[in-house]
């Protein structure tokens, strides 16, 4: 049985202010943490679990960090509204300060601050084979146990850097820059990169005019209805389906 102190800890790394403080953050549901497992077990400081799912892995070698939890002790942990089955306690990753564009294709957010469509880009990405999302410094949280949930593992293989977009992407000099918009060359008629940085803004706002003035080319996912405008996870998702 966990304590209400315990409880009351991990309850708190649901917000932003104690995650950084703790340098921690929440992951939920099976698929979510049979990834971090693999991928990063060094990350996994203690994962808390019902009966059921503590039984299926009951031979794995990480299993000294597991802790049994009740039903109703799951559900005060969880930030879902439906809990599923285990919650863990993961150390942030520590990502590199300096960001290399050669020779890869880069995302880069502006302002996108809605937490399933950046946890969905970001588990995107992945599944393309890019290795880095670069994020202005109000986008959501990646931390966020929403973004978290949306990436369903991919938080452990893609880096994610925030910076100031704009005295960043001045120094990028060598990598060539597109921008995403209404107007501009339709994706389905360029070639495959083999580097270079895709912008992708808010689905509201667009992209701030400095950063478009950054670009080398303008580019665009041609739309044949009357929607307004297309949901930047979409967007994400056609654009590398043709160049990555």
């Amino acid at each position: 049985m966990l304590g209400k102190a315990k409880i009351k800890y991990i309850q708190s790394l649901g917000q932003k202010k104690h995650r950084e403080e703790e340098g921690l953050f929440i992951a939920e549901g099976p698929k979510i943490i049979h990834e971090l497992l693999h991928s990063v077990p060094q990350h996994v400081q203690d994962v808390y679990a019902v009966k059921e799912w503590l039984k299926e892995n009951a031979n794995h070698p990480h299993q000294h960090s597991f802790h049994e939890v009740s039903d109703a002790e799951l559900e005060r942990l969880s930030q879902l509204k439906t809990p599923n089955e285990v919650i863990a306690v993961v150390t942030k990753f520590d990502n590199a300060k300096t960001i290399a564009t050669k020779g890869k294709i880069s995302l880069l957010l502006d302002t996108l601050q809605d937490p399933g469509n950046f946890g969905t880009i970001i588990r995107t990405a992945d599944w393309f084979g890019l290795s880095q999302v670069i994020c202005s410094e109000d986008c959501a949280d990646i931390y966020n146990p929403k973004v978290v949930q949306a990436t369903m593992g991919s938080i452990a293989r893609v880096n994610v850097f925030y910076t100031d977009l704009v005295k960043w992407l001045e120094q990028q000099n060598e990598v060539p820059i597109y921008v995403t918009m209404l107007e501009g060359k339709d994706v389905t008629e360029m070639a495959p990169l083999n580097e270079g940085i895709i912008v992708f803004g808010n689905e509201s706002k667009g992209i701030h005019q400095e950063i478009v003035q950054l670009a080398n080319e303008r580019i665009t996912v041609r739309g044949k209805g009357k929607a307004e405008s297309l949901n930047a996870a979409v967007a994400v998702g056609i654009v590398l389906s043709h160049i990555a």
